[in-house]
């Protein structure tokens, strides 16, 4: 009932009159070593292996990283827009809300960090995060240590007076 209440909300979203909503899809998949405990970051990455150090990494062989992102949503996230990145894997979907900021590059070719701090670097897809990879569902966790699980991830940025 809650997915189906969250669906509804987007879709109603996108048919208002002055509000815009960009999406950005990345596929990736889960890891034996995910770990998900690190207290300021979460992390996205291209790479198809974690090593058990990796514990802000939630997902492996992503189809994008910041560099793959398209020029309009990065436009937007450089104008420190609020983001919402939704984590799905089956039925279960889990968000953390964010900030972009015009220091960020997006430009990793490899990976894309959210943080809970303002640190800014190469990697970093947003930061003043409401969640790290600690705190993300343990459920949704769990799923991610199995190598054949498939997770998507939806990058969304909901704009009003477009």
């Amino acid at each position: 009932m809650v997915r189906v209440a969250q669906e509804l909300s987007v879709n109603i979203f996108i048919l208002l009159p002055n509000f815009s909503v960009m999406r950005e899809v990345i596929r990736c998949r889960g890891h034996p070593n995910v770990k998900a405990t690190h207290r300021s970051t979460l992390e996205i990455t291209k790479e198809n292996y974690l090593t058990p150090r990796g514990d802000c990494i939630i997902c492996v062989s992503a189809d994008k990283a910041l560099a793959d992102l398209g020029p309009k949503i990065k436009e937007a996230i450089r104008q420190g827009k609020k983001i919402k990145i939704r984590i799905i894997v089956g039925e279960l979907i889990d968000e953390v809300i964010a900030q972009g900021d015009p220091r960020l590059t997006l430009e990793s070719e490899v990976s894309m960090v959210i943080r809970k701090s303002n640190y800014v670097d190469r990697r970093t897809l947003a930061i003043k995060a409401n969640k790290a990879a600690k705190d993300i569902d343990r459920r949704l966790i769990e799923k991610l240590k199995n190598p054949n699980t498939e997770a998507v991830i939806e990058i969304i940025i909901e704009e009003e007076g477009i």
